[in-house]
């Protein structure tokens, strides 16, 4: 059988879920060397180029306009003041630039500007990634033609627990909009958030829709939920560690070629934690101070993490 799948059924990612611990780590970290530098961990830098005020009702996220978290909302950033976080971001050792924004969908004199800063950090020589809400085509042509190489559109959690947490625009909506950015022919970041208040079987149908994909996500970030005081999922029961590295080794499994990618939520992960999700095949991070509007570990404890654990920055694979 391939190890490159399409066709994953439900009930076989909640046995993978259910493998021994270790069995299930070995799995992941055996099927990672086959694709991977198994040391070698990518690097990508975030930065929220327009902050707050957004319509949508995501219940995890201090954005919202709906709810009181203190947000201070920021208007679209200056280009030149991106292109400078960027070059700071690339002399701290990201690859990647990733520019965030609190839209529900961008107009098209909204592109414009964006496109601006995609080419500005590009001629620095990063990787660009943006995430901007719901596309049309055009606006995803447009983005492609700018150069952009990474589209980031979360699909969160899985179809059935989607109502609970967002009801400002559907789970079709989300898919939709991947079909234009792969459409383009813009790479593909599509991942979701784990600690929701989610059953086993929504972690694992969640997994199911990344990876029966017609194409896999070429980054797929796993997100530990942070709560927002304000947001309507503050005061949810914490996520058991463990399971989240499950996830971790579980989405490497299934989706063996895609950089799986450790996100938010690390600034409450042990040093322990973080090295166990390595050796489960996670491959990115983000690197910063702050991952949007919530806090990440300082660059420079990720520096001595690395060093602790013989880890290197890069971004090539053996796929």
């Amino acid at each position: 059988m391939s190890l490159i799948r399409h066709d994953w059924q439900t009930s076989e990612v909640l046995a993978l879920f259910a493998t021994p611990f270790n069995d299930l780590i070995f799995n992941a970290q055996t099927l990672h060397r086959q694709f991977f530098d198994a040391n070698e961990v990518q690097i990508s830098s975030l930065l929220s180029i327009k902050t707050g005020s957004c319509s949508e009702d995501c219940g995890y996220c201090p954005q919202s306009a709906r709810y009181h978290t203190g947000l201070t909302s920021e208007a679209l950033m200056p280009v030149s003041d991106v292109i400078q976080a960027a070059a700071q971001a690339k002399q701290q050792g990201a690859s990647r630039f990733c520019m965030g924004a609190a839209w529900r969908q961008p107009k098209d004199r909204d592109i414009e500007r964006v496109v601006e800063m995609v080419q500005g950090v590009k001629a620095l020589g990063m990787e660009t990634c943006a995430t901007l809400g719901m596309l049309t085509d055009s606006q995803a042509a447009r983005l492609k033609d700018g150069g952009l190489d990474y589209y980031n559109h979360n699909l969160d959690t899985s179809e059935d627990y989607y109502s609970e947490i967002i009801t400002t625009r559907t789970y079709q909506d989300r898919l939709d909009t991947l079909d234009r950015v792969r459409a383009a022919g813009i790479n593909v970041c599509c991942g979701g958030i784990v600690g929701m208040g989610e059953s086993d079987d929504d972690r694992a149908n969640l997994l199911v829709q990344l990876a029966n994909l017609p194409k896999h996500p070429e980054s797929v970030p796993i997100n530990m939920l942070v709560q927002v005081e304000g947001t309507p999922l503050m005061g949810t029961d914490a996520l058991d560690p463990l399971l989240f590295i499950r996830t971790i080794a579980v989405a490497r499994i299934m989706m063996p070629t895609s950089r799986v990618r450790l996100s938010a939520g690390r600034n409450s992960m042990s040093d322990e934690m973080q090295a166990l999700c390595f050796l489960a095949g996670a491959n990115s991070i983000f690197y910063g101070e702050k991952l949007l509007t919530t806090d990440n570990p300082m660059t420079n404890h990720d520096k001595q993490l690395f060093n602790r654990l013989g880890l290197h920055a890069g971004g090539s694979s053996y796929a």
